[in-house]
């Protein structure tokens, strides 16, 4: 059973509650990365088992999250589970993701071909191909996706891939996760390499056929070689300011200035560990690193990218996404702890509270309705066109 929104205490007044729910409902809202709309809550004693089942099968980490997060989709398609678009409708959001981690050329298709079939079968929701397509999705009472990959590969192989892909939908690639690839430098590799010289043409590329180039998981110099590379403006689409809680996810202000400057957008994650130290952490975190990067930058370059909950039953999150977090470059010291949420922000129908938090510290209408979305379709437009 989903959960009721869990209006967080932010002590707002009449008249602020009102106002917050006017910007909510009438703002188009870009959340520039999530996991899922439906989060452990969400999962039925059904799928719950199907999940044990495949884990006791195969042992696999990457195929029973890849199930994890597709079952919803795959039982919406089939007209089984409303509650993907209950999830997705309540949160308020207009414009999310359909998330796919390319890999291999295989994994590819299986990714467009997925995505298709969602578009396809799933009447409430439609492809964003453009910004027009977002803001006439918000006027027919219907959610917009893009394709979005946190890898590069196999499309860097062949740079006449780009077009391709983009054409099949595929709208912001992160070209590193943490690691190195024959990119650049990920964010908690041991070296600060920078962009290769591939790197750099693939940039070029990317800005050619309307490719969001987004840093969130770049490392440092990866990050400043890309925004200087890039003619269009980049993304650091789900991220945090390492001048509130530094970690190897944050980025630092010369990071961050270089991103605004090339007209860029910052997502702000809701990831408790990434935002804050010890236990407990608040939507306050979240609010914390959007302040300090509007007052570092300008609100113009603050957008969200919540990145969290991740959509796995709890017994998953500890069992099975904990121990992998090794495997994608994580270490210790990164402190990942995936059965913890934000607190005001522990299902994706919280949404809400993060546009009560920003009327609570006293950001105008304009600049809430930049955050929530408008400055993330500015840099969409520039690149994917109006």
């Amino acid at each position: 059973m989903l959960s009721e929104v869990a209006a967080f205490d932010f002590g707002l007044t009449a008249e602020q509650e009102a106002r917050a729910r006017r910007l909510h409902t009438d703002s188009v809202i870009v959340d520039m990365v999530f996991q899922s709309p439906c989060g452990y809550e969400s999962y039925t004693p059904e799928m719950d088992e199907t999940l044990r089942r495949a884990w006791e099968r195969s042992g696999s980490p990457a195929e029973v999250m890849a199930l994890a997060r597709g079952i919803f989709q795959t039982e919406a398609m089939a007209g089984r589970f409303d509650g993907f678009r209950e999830a997705w409708q309540a949160s308020g959001v207009t414009l999310g993701i359909l998330a796919g981690d390319l890999g291999t050329m295989d994994v590819a298709v299986r990714v467009f071909g997925r995505a298709r079939q969602m578009f396809d079968r799933i009447d409430w929701l439609v492809p964003a191909m453009t910004v027009a397509d977002v803001r006439r999705a918000k006027r027919d009472g219907k959610v917009a996706a893009y394709l979005y990959s946190q890898s590069v590969i196999p499309l860097s192989a062949n740079l006449d891939l780009y077009e391709a892909a983009r054409s099949l939908g595929l709208a912001m690639i992160q070209p590193t996760y943490n690691s190195m690839t024959w990119f650049g430098a990920g964010c908690t590799e041991r070296t600060d390499a920078g962009v290769s010289r591939h790197g750099a043409d693939a940039v070029a590329r990317m800005n050619e056929v309307g490719i969001v180039v987004d840093t969130s998981h770049c490392g440092r110099q990866t990050t400043l070689d890309i925004c200087s590379l890039s003619s269009r403006p980049v993304t650091a689409c789900h991220t945090c300011a390492a001048g509130v809680f530094a970690c190897d996810r944050a980025k630092s202000d010369q990071e961050l200035r270089a991103v605004a400057a090339t007209g860029g957008v910052v997502g702000v994650v809701a990831v408790p560990f990434f935002l804050s130290g010890g236990a407990g952490v608040t939507i306050e975190a979240m609010l914390d690193h959007i302040e300090y990067i509007a007052n570092l930058v300008g609100w113009e370059h603050v957008g969200l990218g919540t990145d969290w909950p991740m959509p796995m039953p709890k017994w998953m999150l500890r069992d099975v996404f904990g121990p992998y977090a090794t495997e994608i470059g994580f270490r210790p010291e990164h402190n990942i702890q995936p059965e913890v949420n934000l607190v005001g922000f522990d299902s994706y129908r919280d949404f809400p509270n993060i546009t009560r938090g920003l009327v609570k510290r006293g950001f105008s209408d304009d600049q809430v309705r930049g955050i929530l979305g408008e400055n993330a379709l500015r840099v969409f437009a520039a690149c994917w066109g109006g």
